[in-house]
């Protein structure tokens, strides 16, 4: 998957995923205030969580994607690792749009525990703050080194 700049000329912004076989979590962020928003949760049925996606792509118009990616508490993969990666391939696919993969671990269990009222939407801000504080500390250097 792509990576973002530290410094860009412009604020660049984000849609992020907290993705779930039944439920998708979504959260809107952006690089100038380095602060996600949580949206909404979407049901994870096919058909209407691409038209769903789609739509929320139409209103914030995001720079790039971010999809959470959960793995075992050491960082092994698991079912939903595969399936998040899919999901990221697929919002790649449909939309033309960069993605990005975060490690998502915890998120939901975070949201929950700070008392959010959608879960899943609140974890898609957990994952999106977590991204844009790793542009934060990125140096020209990394960037010409992950090139």
């Amino acid at each position: 998957m792509s990576r973002v700049p530290a410094s860009t000329s412009r604020p660049a912004s984000f849609l992020a995923f907290d993705f779930g076989t039944r439920r998708i979590g979504v959260a809107s962020g952006n690089t100038l205030l380095a602060a996600a928003t949580p949206l909404k949760t979407l049901a994870a049925k096919a058909d209407a969580r691409w038209a769903a996606i789609a739509a929320l792509i139409a209103e914030h118009r995001p720079d790039a994607l971010v999809v959470g990616i959960p793995t075992h508490p050491d960082g092994a993969s698991h079912d939903n690792t595969r399936r998040a990666r899919a999901f990221g391939r697929q919002l790649h696919g449909r939309y033309g749009l960069p993605v990005h993969e975060v490690d998502e671990r915890y998120s939901t269990t975070e949201a929950l525990a700070d008392g959010a009222r959608d879960p899943d939407a609140a974890a898609a801000a957990i994952i999106l703050e977590q991204f844009l504080r790793s542009l934060s500390t990125t140096t020209p250097a990394d960037d010409d080194a992950a090139a």
